[in-house]
């Protein structure tokens, strides 16, 4: 399974007022919409995308007084899905006593303007759902926030696409292999400390793929022993050293 991350850092989320609550797992996905007009214009231009997510941030931490978005993820039409609160994290948006249930994947789609979900939403949710199934423990179940609260959300579209089963658009085509972008032509490695945006590309890929590590662009202690469990992971000497092989796994390499 291939999902197009942006994470928190590359749409310039605030950080969270608070510690999250830990969620070791879940029944599943609850699916929501924004509940408010959306600009058509974003299927043209992603800014307008990452414009809306961090207005719905800073609407949750500063109108709702949430300690950050309230989501768990969210999908706009270019098959991109944002990190929001992300995987084992207590999402806030699927009502009072309901949130430890779900995850809350939030698709890029409103009550007036865009209100039919593109097929690129419609993907990006299921890769939300996928993903928090792969690495955060989600159960199988897909519902809208209306199921058990009272509401409109995720609006009558998206409702009759989760009550057909969410079939993913186009017949189901799945996303091409995933291809690993050029060696950078150093090894990382520590020590010392190695800096640079080779580093740093490959911490993002490693975080893409659920582990957890800063995405700071400095390879040191914390970034060897994650090169080493996924190393030893893919059945390869588990020597820290991020080479051509292990570069290319980072983004080959099928899920677990």
């Amino acid at each position: 399974m291939a999902i197009d991350l942006v994470l928190r850092r590359d749409w310039h989320a605030r950080d969270p007022r608070g510690d999250y609550t830990q969620l070791d797992s879940t029944k599943g996905v609850k699916v929501h919409y924004t509940g408010g007009k959306v600009d058509p214009g974003i299927v043209r231009e992603h800014k307008g995308c990452v414009e809306l997510v961090q207005s719905i941030q800073n609407f949750h931490m500063d109108g709702n007084g949430w300690i950050d978005i309230g989501y768990s993820f969210i999908a706009c039409p270019h098959e991109k899905v944002f990190e929001g609160r992300g995987l084992h994290h207590l999402p806030a948006a699927n009502g009072a006593g309901l949130n430890a249930g779900h995850y809350a994947v939030l698709g890029l789609v409103g009550n007036a303007g865009l209100v039919q979900p593109p097929d690129g939403v419609l993907s990006g949710i299921l890769d939300a759902i996928q993903y928090c199934r792969d690495r955060g423990n989600a159960g199988r179940e897909i519902k809208g926030h209306r199921d058990g609260f009272q509401t409109d959300c995720p609006g009558d579209p998206l409702y009759a696409w989760i009550k057909k089963g969410a079939p993913r658009p186009n017949g189901g085509t799945p996303h091409p292999p995933p291809t690993a972008p050029p060696f950078p032509g150093r090894l990382l490695k520590y020590p010392p400390v190695m800096t640079g945006e080779d580093v740093q590309t490959w911490q993002r890929q490693m975080h893409k793929r659920g582990w957890n590590i800063a995405v700071d662009g400095a390879y040191g202690p914390d970034s060897r022993d994650v090169c080493r469990r996924f190393q030893r992971n893919q059945g390869i000497p588990d020597d820290g050293v991020v080479g051509p092989q292990t570069w290319r796994l980072a983004w080959e390499a099928p899920l677990p």
